[in-house]
């Protein structure tokens, strides 16, 4: 099992090195997101840190979502993920080890690059610590139901639109949870809530969203 995941998981990570261009542009466009509100409201540092929570994580959960179609389209336009739904290795584990990839891809850089940006909304350090662990804890669950909702659209023509409405609504609560958590920080009410509602959901969407995943990529083969 675990020797399946790593196989997938280096696979994925040497494809993904031959395309940094797709690497670059969810990151890319978290930063111009972010950046943009600064300079449009001006320097009014209380406003800013109001609404750095909020800002900093629809600007990550956008850049998750734009990286979505690398999960199975190019697998599936080659015939490689037909060919892994037939091997003899469960097909979930092989859902398992995409979803890391995507995360080490895509989330881990968008959590690391957060305190960078943090700072344009003048955040004290303790909510840009609580900022990255909340990203930590939320990124993969923005994956994770990102990879049902890609597969539920495997395919179909316009497929990226559909997988945005798909998964949005469902985002929501990582939303709130993430975002609730560095708020709580800068008002010095405490985000330890949040963040055990945020780590609840992880294990919760770790533990389903795979096996839907995978359910629903064999559906799309067939």
């Amino acid at each position: 099992m675990i020797g399946t995941i790593l196989w997938v998981l280096r696979r994925d990570l040497r494809l993904a090195q031959r395309r940094p261009a797709e690497l670059a542009f969810a990151l890319c466009f978290f930063v111009i997101v972010a950046s943009l509100f600064p300079i449009g409201i001006g320097p009014q540092p209380e406003l800013l840190r109001a609404i750095a929570p909020g800002v900093l994580w629809v600007a990550a959960l956008l850049a998750s979502l734009l990286a979505l179609p690398r999960l199975f389209a190019a697998d599936h336009a080659d015939g490689t993920l037909e060919q892994m739904a037939r091997a003899p290795q469960p097909f979930t584990l092989i859902v398992v080890a995409k979803i890391i990839a995507h995360w080490l891809t895509t989330g881990l850089p968008l959590t690391l690059l957060a305190p960078l940006i943090g700072l344009q909304f003048g955040l004290p350090a303790e909510a840009t610590g609580v900022l990255v662990l909340s990203l930590a804890l939320g990124t993969p669950v923005l994956g994770a139901i990102g990879a049902v909702g890609a597969a539920l659209t495997l395919g179909l023509r316009g497929g990226g639109v559909l997988t945005a409405i798909l998964v949005l609504p469902l985002y929501i609560p990582a939303l709130i949870f993430g975002a609730g958590a560095v708020e709580a920080t800068v008002a010095g009410t405490g985000a330890s809530g949040h963040l055990s509602l945020l780590a609840a959901l992880l294990v919760f969407t770790l533990t389903f969203a795979p096996w839907a995943a995978a359910a629903s990529v064999r559906i799309a083969l067939d």
